[in-house]
């Protein structure tokens, strides 16, 4: 019973931790094998049955004593000190500049370009042909063609699934890019150039040996880092460039979305001389 002294609180419990892992052992059981999938399907069974039995037809509660304890705020400081050469504005508003949207366009069409002739050099270095990088790209949406050989040669079905996915990803990244490079702007090359680009390899090859073991043995890894590198410095390159604009972060939510809503715009005053 909850008094001055106590107070009930929501009883702890381990369940939705053990709902979890079922969960999460049956999305493994996806890609290893079906009994990592039936041991995650039990565990899920038993979680979801523990967690409700735990919480109806009653919540289950335990008493938690009060303990009475005076906080004294106290600082050393007698000021407050201010970053100088800024705006007055709240830190929480940094960066104070950005690149706008069309930046991000423009880096993304021009490191995809860039990745494209990478491929195709690639394609012609190893003899698989100009067109297997392409055929590689979409080798997971479609039924791939039966050898190397047939990989490597024009496909018009692979084709017109081909340029618009890699435009499509290469427009996410460059925007991507274009919001994310701020945040570096003493070394943004570094960070678009090298850092992201071997993050993304890694995070692909490590994730793509489980989902298509196939595809992963026929990508030539060293040309696959060698194009995200050569897209993320001509993507950066392009976007660092552009002009950029002051951050929209003060404004109301309104005016970022491009609505006019009264009492959040200030009032055109006409001019007197008109």
């Amino acid at each position: 019973m909850q008094t001055s002294d106590n107070i009930e609180m929501p009883a702890p419990t381990a369940w939705p931790l053990v709902l979890a892992f079922g969960l999460t052992f049956i999305a493994a059981g996806m890609v290893t094998a079906a009994s990592v999938s039936i041991l995650g399907a039990m565990l899920t069974v038993a979680g979801a049955v523990g967690w409700f039995r735990q919480v109806l037809p009653v919540e289950s509660h335990e008493v938690t004593p009060v303990v009475q304890e005076e906080l004294a705020i106290e600082t050393s400081r007698e000021t407050v000190e201010r970053i100088s050469g800024v705006r007055e504005i709240p830190r929480a508003w940094l960066p104070l500049e950005t690149y706008p949207i069309s930046a991000g366009v423009k880096g993304g069409l021009a490191g995809g370009a860039a990745m494209a002739v990478l491929a195709a050099v690639y394609g012609l270095v190893s003899g698989n042909g100009i067109w297997y990088p392409m055929n590689l790209l979409v080798a997971g949406l479609l039924q791939p063609a039966a050898g190397d050989t047939a990989i490597g040669t024009f496909h018009l079905q692979q084709f017109l699934v081909a340029v618009p996915l890699h435009l499509m990803i290469s427009l996410l990244v460059g925007l991507l890019y274009g919001v994310m490079l701020p945040i570096a702007p003493k070394r943004p090359i570094v960070l678009a150039g090298l850092v992201t680009p071997l993050l993304w390899s890694f995070l692909i090859h490590g994730s793509l040996g489980v989902i298509n073991p196939v595809m992963n043995q026929r990508i030539n890894w060293l040309w696959f880092v060698l194009s995200q590198i050569g897209f993320g410095v001509v993507a950066g390159l392009v976007v660092v460039r552009q002009e950029r604009i002051y951050t929209r972060q003060p404004q109301p939510l309104a005016l970022r979305i491009g609505l006019e809503a009264p009492g959040f715009m200030k009032d055109h005053r006409e001019d007197p001389g008109r």
